[in-house]
């Protein structure tokens, strides 16, 4: 074989290269895609009487507070 020469293309390497393009198909496949983000609810609005979602300093809170302190 001279230089300029390529090697001949078997058929091993005509099916090595078949069952890698086949795989690499397959798990392309099951790659999961990205979800849509759903819509933004608006919640109520601030100052409305309603205290859920917000801080609150309950007893379980201060107990931790009074464990961090060196």
């Amino acid at each position: 074989m001279s230089k300029n020469q390529s090697p001949p293309l078997t058929r091993r390497h005509v099916f090595a290269g078949a069952g890698t393009a086949g795989a690499l198909a397959a798990v392309a496949a099951l790659l999961p895609t990205t979800p849509e983000a759903p819509p933004v609810q608006a919640g109520p609005a601030a100052g409305s009487g309603t205290e859920h979602g917000r801080y609150q300093v309950t007893q379980h809170v201060l107990r931790y507070y009074q464990t961090t302190r060196t």
